[in-house]
């Protein structure tokens, strides 16, 4: 489950995602899980 306001980086890429509304499942970029991250200011 992604949960509202984390943040999420792809390792591979380095994208990051910033979650605006929770839901079920999880986030997949360049065919691998993406990992929450700290956000950074």
């Amino acid at each position: 489950m992604v949960e509202k306001d984390k943040t999420y980086i792809c390792d591979p890429c380095g994208i990051e995602v910033k979650v605006t509304k929770e839901g079920a499942g999880t986030l997949v970029c360049c065919g691998e899980e993406m990992e929450e991250t700290e956000e950074k200011e």
